[in-house]
């Protein structure tokens, strides 16, 4: 990687704006600054202050990202090829070119209402800019596209600038003739007329033309070019580094103007596919990224396998800012599917919505593996193998393991899967690592836990029955009665009775109960609502039995036994977790579980 830097004078970047010579990489965000900011900026820049330094990418090297031109520069341009694409600068850049060279509006927003668009024109009152005991903040004049300042609710005019005239008047000096010598001494000659030459009209003039005018043309900002030699990785991390607007770059919008370049409308696909993703809830909160991220696995898996392993399997950062059209519009279908093939066989694990979805990070291989296997094998198809999926996917939850960064683990899933269907006495890292200890029952507390989440699922995928009309709690009933997590010893009666917070309000009390259940319950004793539901003419016997399949035991919930309801649901619950990763957890019987639940849980 080159870097170069030298100071350039602000005209002349803004001509190079204007011109196309300087245009935006299509991931920049669109620009945003609102009135204020501006004001400030103008206030600075007439002040000589710095404002910090630009920096430019070369273009016509190894980084190929579609450009686009500034907010104001006139559309004929488009189509121009840049020299240099702006990696950081875009909302002072944007902002001067607006103010100083455009005769059109300023598109902008209030500081406090950002969605709504206003038109502004900028002035440099030249008395105030003169005068040293006034701020030069109050010399900044900021005014609608209609050019008049009111006040009373429209009914007073208290500055009017719709003609040449009232600006001579008012001794207004356009911002956007800064830059135009002739504009400006036109401007120039015209106020001195106005005034018929009035000697301390020129001598005003003199003066704001040598302290204002003169200070703002010879402006100039230091300007880092990064040269055309740098690789596309490096140039992402130069802007996460300088990315002044504080939020991180996706790697989305970087995939995004790569392949635009090859006619690849990126944000539009993604668009059309999200449509798709929308019938299944559980795909509400996968985005682009995730899904560039798992198409980069997929497409280095298939190429792992044709070139016998020589080739590694991998979904890094830098991978997926290398995904290309061609691959893009190979596997954009294949793993549109891959996801929906998921997301089914999620539902039918029992996680019915995004917001239960334990991982939205373990979508990426889950999606990945399905869509090689539709692709290639139909593997799936066959229900020992998808017996080992679920083992797979129930052994990342409870183990915990895609909490963090997962590309490494991605890859290795998507090989040790396959050769897993192949060789029983292969198992998936994902599998061998899963390790889940008994009392992390107790400090499951809150849905931010996958375990959590995963508990609460692996209830559902069991189809328990609904307390109040023993009816089978399914995914078509789960959004229409309003199924959430809710207390078994109600938190209200738990907290009247001081038991332990840690024990009461853990997923060993919890289990999902549609809405009108959870009412029926409210606060009091379990003993108590269980009459309360009785009284709705339900069988005893369907009672007992609905409860049962919940993992909960009838008699010591309406014995209101809360401890050896606890240590009971404990051990169903750690029994129900066992069958889904397939192996023992650890713990049951150490020192620690007795300790914290007052014996075993065998």
């Amino acid at each position: 990687m080159a870097v170069q830097s030298n100071d350039t004078d602000l005209k002349d970047l803004l001509l190079q704006v204007q011109k196309g010579e300087l245009q935006l990489p299509e991931f920049q965000r669109s620009w945003v600054w609102d009135d204020g900011k501006i004001c400030k900026l103008i206030e600075s820049i007439t002040m000589g202050f710095p404002m910090g330094a630009v920096m430019f990418l070369e273009t016509g090297g190894e980084v190929n990202y579609k450009p686009r031109l500034f907010t104001g520069v006139d559309t004929k341009m488009v189509g121009i090829k840049p020299d240099y694409l702006v990696l950081d600068g875009q909302q002072r850049l944007t902002t001067l070119f607006q103010v100083f060279m455009s005769q059109n509006p300023v598109e902008t927003c209030w500081e406090r209402n950002k969605n709504n668009t206003i038109y502004r024109f900028y002035y440099i009152d030249m008395v105030k800019a003169l005068d040293e005991n006034v701020d030069r903040e109050e010399a900044i004049i900021s005014i609608s596209d209609k050019k008049v300042k009111t006040s009373d609710i429209g009914k007073i005019i208290t500055l009017d600038l719709t003609s040449r005239e009232n600006e001579y008047k008012n001794l207004m000096f356009p911002l956007n003739l800064m830059f135009d010598p002739t504009e400006s001494m036109n401007w120039c000659l015209g106020m001195l007329r106005y005034y018929q030459n009035d000697p301390t009209k020129l001598a005003l003039y003199q003066k704001f033309n040598t302290d204002i005018i003169s200070s703002v043309i010879a402006y100039k900002l230091p300007v880092i070019k990064v040269l055309k030699n740098t690789s596309q990785s490096s140039v992402c991390q130069i802007f996460e580094n300088v990315n002044r607007g504080g939020v991180p770059l996706n790697v989305f919008e970087l995939v995004t103007a790569s392949l635009a370049a090859d006619g690849v409308e990126l944000r539009q696909e993604w668009k059309s596919i999200e449509k798709d993703f929308s019938k299944y809830d559980v795909l509400r909160d996968i985005d682009g990224t995730a899904f560039i991220t798992s198409m980069t696995l997929l497409d280095s898996y298939e190429k792992s396998i044709v070139s016998g392993g020589k080739i590694g399997v991998k979904c890094k950062k830098k991978d997926v800012m290398a995904l290309r059209s061609s691959v893009f519009n190979q596997k954009r279908d294949i793993l549109k599917n891959g996801f929906i093939e998921a997301a089914r066989f999620l539902i039918k694990q029992g996680v019915y919505s995004a917001d239960n979805l334990p991982y939205n990070t373990q979508f990426i291989p889950l999606a990945a593996i399905f869509a090689y296997d539709l692709s290639h094998q139909h593997l799936l198809t066959n229900l020992p193998n998808l017996t080992k999926l679920s083992k797979w996917y129930w052994c990342g939850v409870f183990g915990e393991l895609y909490g963090s960064a997962n590309e490494t683990r991605y890859a290795s899933d998507i090989k040790d899967f396959f050769l897993w269907l192949s060789d029983d006495n292969v198992l998936p890292d994902t599998v061998s690592r899963s390790s889940f200890h008994a009392t992390r029952l107790l400090s499951l507390q809150t849905r931010n836990s996958a375990a959590y989440k995963g508990v609460m699922a692996l209830l559902l995928q069991d189809e328990p029955l609904d307390f109040l009309t023993a009816g089978k709690m399914t995914v078509a009933t789960y959004t229409s009665e309003n199924t959430d997590i809710h207390h078994i010893f109600p938190a209200n009666y738990c907290e009247r009775h001081n038991l332990p917070r840690e024990k009461w309000n853990s997923v060993i009390n919890k289990t999902m109960i549609y809405a009108s259940t959870n009412r029926s319950i409210g606060g009091v004793a379990p003993s108590r609502y269980i009459q309360t539901i009785l009284n709705h003419k339900i069988n005893k016997d369907d009672l007992i039995h609905a409860i049962s399949t919940h993992k909960i035991n009838f008699n010591l919930l309406n014995e209101d036994n809360f401890d050896e309801f606890i240590i009971d649901r404990a051990i169903k619950l750690a029994d129900r977790i066992e069958k889904a990763i397939g192996k023992s957890i650890s713990g049951r019987d150490s020192e620690d579980t007795i300790r914290e639940f007052g014996m075993s849980l065998i």
